[in-house]
């Protein structure tokens, strides 16, 4: 019936909720996802699952709102339960430098440690100089130089009071302190004893002098060796002293901020460690005394505090929501990276050039990745992997990993890890993970698989519209009619190629509404009409017609032989499709078959020449084993059989020809002739029933076309299988001809209901036919072929009429 040929949708009802600030008004930035229970049901299972390992894999065709769809379900959990998020600082590990501690704070508070802490490294670069400069510390200092200088001079002086005692006086020479000989003057004064004066003396005196020399410049290295434990001491007492006067000074400083902070353990332990560092280390803030004690200290124009600043990671006030998509994720870019600067040739690094991954932003929330764009970038995967199965998040270097690079890296404190994953891909990617990589199925337990097409109630229908219109509003399109999202929703049937459902890939329908408002504001339209979303079809068709138009052009100058008139044996019209730029075409292909005296052996040329695929291969047996059993069950298929796709140069594949491939074969065995004015689709089973096939309204077209050019004269049509009747959304101009009489649609469900439309004779019974009928043809011939080949006699008529037997001769049989 002409009404078959395509279920239209009915534009009165689908916008009878719509208003101002109705559904679609309020849809506005959120539009809806069509249909999807189950897959909707599985993201909330997934999201709400908070157990290790039952992360969510979303599958679906491309623009079928997959992605929008696991938006909404996080938005609305997020509303329901809301989320705790912290925030993760990194700080020097005073300890072991090489390995920077990770802090965690309550959300909203790194940033206020990350200012106190600058503004204490502020503070220190002036209380320090001022301390060191001021009269206080002065006068400590010189009270210690004096007291170092005064036990170092008594210690002197006691060796030289000891010495006089002997006779002897210390005199200070370039090579340091001495002792001589002294005599009395006429003053009463000691004076050094001369040389000449020292040999006169006698024997013994010398003697006696000489070893009091000796002693008292033992007793002289004894005491400047005590003056070095005094400097020892000295040092130590003044280290001991500015550590006192810089406690004093950090100590009030670090209580401050302390102040903040006293609910984070971790937080108070650290700023205890940047107090003692920077005490001990006071003394790199100023210049040590000279050797002497007797030099004045000065303060240090630079001082070096920055190991004491803090490196917020994630800051949950600025990162947002804790929901993160990544686009491009690479190694570094999902688990955080550290960067060096290049000085003098050298690459330096410290804690504060450490940076984060998209996995420490989610931290709490929800990663959303691409599954194909994660599984390209080197070490991804496996980074994402380690990190989910271990809970925590460790920033490694690539290079480090590759052993590429000798010098010290850091290894800052892993960061634990509680996220929720959702990855997004192609079904085949799920599936070849779960088979081939023996963590995805421990991370990965929730498969959400979205549809690819919805059913076709009057409330998708509803559903659709709003959401298109929803789509168009938010992208700033004309309005669309009620008629435009009718005929878009024509066209979501036709994509899924069922006229009982509809396409689930939205965006495809998006992509041409926006075309057709491009079309529509070049036209001046107020509004996007009907014809505006065909003209946009066309368009888009147009766009990739190259090569339907090349192949028409050839059938149109004979180049390529398809024959849409006459009849002919062992020939028939078969249908193929191919797809050009994401549209799909519909080809006439010439499928002839020969039948000799054979073994039973249907040849297929596509598979013998290796141009057919497994698929159109089993076709083709299926084929071979529906005639042995039909026809051939008490004698031998002694036939011998060839199929072909006539002037086809390209890989073959499917079964959809094997309706036509049996036909062929069939009016080859019975000798009759076929109506080149048909074309055939469908595949059949070993019974002979009829199959339902893809691609059945670019079939139907594609032979319209070619016998529209050629004039339509009512003998044209096609013949496709009953259960794709369904499945019809021919073209207008199809349908008008179809009703017309000029073309016709013949639905069949039996190899015999078509080999009928096809020769105009009766198929006739399979068991006992009559012998006009095909079966009976085809059933004579092979019985015929089976005595020649057997050497059994047959009959034949002589010229006079008289019969008479005749034995055929036995085959020779080879050595």
């Amino acid at each position: 019936m002409p009404h078959e040929l395509a279920r239209r949708c009915d534009p009165s009802g689908l916008l009878q909720d719509d208003s101002a600030g109705g559904p679609a008004e309020a849809s506005v930035g959120a539009p809806e996802i069509v249909g999807q229970e189950r897959a909707r049901e599985a993201v909330a299972f997934g999201l709400a699952v908070q157990q290790a390992g039952h992360h969510l894999f979303v599958t679906g065709p491309t623009g079928s709102g997959r992605r929008t769809l696991a938006r909404q379900a996080i938005a609305a959990r997020l509303v329901r339960d809301g989320v705790t998020r912290w925030d993760w600082v990194y700080v020097n590990h005073f300890d072991q430098p090489h390995r920077p501690l990770a802090l965690r704070l309550p959300r909203g508070r790194a940033a206020p440690l990350r200012q106190h802490l600058r503004e204490l490294c502020d503070d220190l670069r002036t209380t320090i100089p001022a301390t060191f400069e001021s009269e206080e510390h002065a006068a400590a200092v010189e009270r210690l130089h004096t007291e170092f200088k005064e036990r170092a001079e008594q210690a002197v002086l006691a060796v030289g009071a000891e010495a006089q005692r002997h006779g002897l006086v210390m005199v200070r020479t370039p090579v340091g302190l001495s002792f001589v000989p002294r005599k009395h003057n006429e003053q009463g004064e000691d004076e050094v004893l001369d040389p000449k004066e020292f040999e006169a003396l006698p024997q013994a005196e010398r003697e006696q002098l000489q070893q009091a020399m000796q002693a008292a410049q033992e007793q002289l290295v004894r005491a400047l060796r005590s003056t070095v434990r005094l400097r020892k001491e000295h040092a130590d007492r003044l280290r001991e002293l500015t550590r006192s006067m810089m406690l004093v000074v950090v100590e009030h400083a670090v209580a401050e901020i302390q102040a903040h902070y006293r609910d984070l353990p971790e937080v108070l332990a650290w700023l205890d460690a940047v107090r003692e560092d920077v005490t001990d280390k006071a003394t790199r803030f100023h210049h040590a005394p000279t050797e002497d004690g007797s030099g004045t200290e000065t303060t240090s124009i630079e001082i070096d505090l920055s190991p004491y600043e803090v490196n917020v990671l994630v800051d949950g006030d600025g990162d947002g929501a804790p929901v993160v998509e990544l686009d491009h994720p690479t190694h570094p870019r999902l688990i955080g990276r550290i960067d060096h600067l290049a000085r003098m040739g050298t690459l330096l690094t410290d804690y504060r050039l450490i940076k984060p991954g998209a996995l420490h932003r989610a931290n709490g929330g929800y990663l959303l990745i691409d599954a194909e764009k994660l599984l390209v970038q080197p070490f991804a995967w496996d980074a994402l992997k380690r990190a989910l199965l271990n809970g925590e998040v460790r920033i490694e270097s690539i290079a480090e990993h590759l052993s590429l690079v000798s010098t010290v890296q850091l290894e800052p404190m892993p960061v634990p890890l509680a996220v929720k994953v959702v990855l997004f891909g192609h079904r085949r990617i799920a599936e070849l993970l779960q088979t081939w990589d023996v963590d995805f199925p421990r991370l990965f337990r929730v498969i959400a698989d979205v549809d690819d097409d919805l059913p076709r109630t009057p409330a998708t229908q509803q559903a659709l519209a709003r959401s298109l219109l929803s789509k168009a509003r938010a992208q700033a399109l004309l309005e669309p009619s009620a008629a435009a999202l009718g005929r878009l929703i024509d066209h979501g049937a036709r994509e899924a190629g069922d006229a009982t459902r509809i396409g689930a890939r939205v965006q495809r329908l998006v992509d041409v509404l926006t075309e057709a408002d491009h079309l529509a504001r070049a036209a001046q339209h107020t509004g996007i009409e009907a014809g505006d979303i065909a003209a946009a079809l066309a368009a888009r068709r147009r766009r990739a017609s190259r090569i339907d138009e090349r192949l028409r052009g050839e059938l149109a100058r004979g180049t390529l032989m398809i024959d849409t008139h006459g009849e002919r044996v062992g020939q028939v019209n078969g249908l193929m499709v191919y797809e050009s730029a994401g549209e799909t075409f519909g080809e006439p292909v010439r499928i002839t078959a020969t039948t000799r005296l054979g073994s039973g052996e249907v040849i297929d040329i596509q598979r013998e020449t290796r141009l057919g695929g497994p698929i159109h291969a089993k076709g083709v047996l299926i084929l071979s084993a529906f005639l042995a059993a039909r026809y051939a069950r008490l004698h031998p298929l002694a036939l011998h059989a060839s199929l072909v796709f006539e002037q086809t140069y390209g890989f073959v594949e499917g079964d959809s020809a094997s309706l036509a491939e049996l036909l062929a074969l069939l009016s080859s065995i019975a000798e009759v002739p076929i109506r080149q004015g048909l074309a055939v689709t469908g595949s059949v089973n070993q019974f002979g029933d009829v199959q339902a096939i893809g691609g059945v309204n670019e079939k139907i077209e594609g032979f319209f076309d070619l016998c529209a050019a050629r004039g339509l004269d009512g003998s044209h049509g096609v013949v496709i299988p009953q259960s794709n009747v369904a499945h019809l959304m021919l073209r207008e101009d199809v349908a008008e001809a179809v009703a017309a009489g000029r073309f016709s649609v013949h639905a069949v469900g039996h190899v015999d209901d078509a080999i009928e439309v096809l020769t105009g004779l009766a198929a006739g019974a399979a068991l006992a036919p009559q012998p006009d009928s095909i079966n009976g043809r085809i059933g004579t011939r092979l019985r015929r072929i089976a005595q020649l080949q057997s050497g059994e006699p047959r009959w034949t008529r002589r010229q006079g009429g008289a019969a008479s037997m005749r034995t055929s001769s036995p085959r020779r049989q080879r050595p």
